[in-house]
């Protein structure tokens, strides 16, 4: 008969040294705690539960993303192999920011290569390089439009930068919105001209592929 889920303290009822594995495993996380996974953006511990599966008691953090009304139970021993971080300190908010106003840096492929590279680059969980997937497929007025699945990519980054930014600055998502498009508008001249065959036009630097 499977036994209830068993909540108990940290230093309840174990030795010293299981609780000093535990807290190796939890690395420094604890509970109400925003952090970062991977593949869904910013959530939050909500608590640390303890289960038995199959008779070895396994500890787990349960992660609530409020956005995407989900949530997650990661075992504690998994949080590095996931990827799962703690929020970008100021410093690495303000590069990612800085990312922006960058040069939008276009590789000459295929876009459904180019799209992969996109999507694993938000899915990485790098503040910076989902900057630079923001930067690379944001589009001012005097632009073409974006494609359907350019916007869906330009979006999810987006997203997923605007959340971080908020929880980190504890401003609310639309003034962390605001204050990305800030960054994007003082990036260099965005004309209506592509990219040039030849190399790079004012706006955007074509990359070549690596043979």
């Amino acid at each position: 008969m499977a036994k209830t889920p068993v909540r108990r303290k940290p230093d309840e009822g174990v030795s010293p040294g299981m609780t000093s594995k535990k807290a190796t495993q939890r690395q420094g996380f604890r509970t109400n705690e925003f952090i970062v996974y991977p593949s869904h953006g910013v959530g939050q511990i909500l608590a640390i539960e303890e289960q038995e599966v199959a008779g070895a008691k396994l500890e787990l953090f349960v992660i609530n993303f409020v956005k995407d009304k989900m949530t997650l139970r990661v075992p504690t021993a998994k949080i590095a192999s996931v990827g799962m971080r703690k929020l970008a300190e100021p410093p690495l908010v303000r590069r990612a920011l800085e990312t922006l106003k960058g040069r939008a840096r276009i590789k000459r492929t295929m876009w459904s290569r180019r799209a992969q590279e996109y999507e694993a680059k938000i899915n990485s969980g790098d503040i910076v390089a989902i900057a630079e997937v923001v930067r690379d497929l944001y589009r001012s007025d005097t632009q073409p439009e974006q494609s359907y699945s350019e916007r869906q990519l330009y979006e999810a980054a987006l997203d997923r930068l605007s959340r971080e930014i908020s929880v980190v600055q504890r401003i609310t998502e639309t003034e962390a919105i605001k204050e990305i498009e800030a960054a994007l508008a003082k990036g260099p001249r965005r004309g209506p001209k592509p990219a040039e065959a030849e190399g790079e036009d004012e706006d955007v630097a074509v990359e070549e592929e690596a043979a």
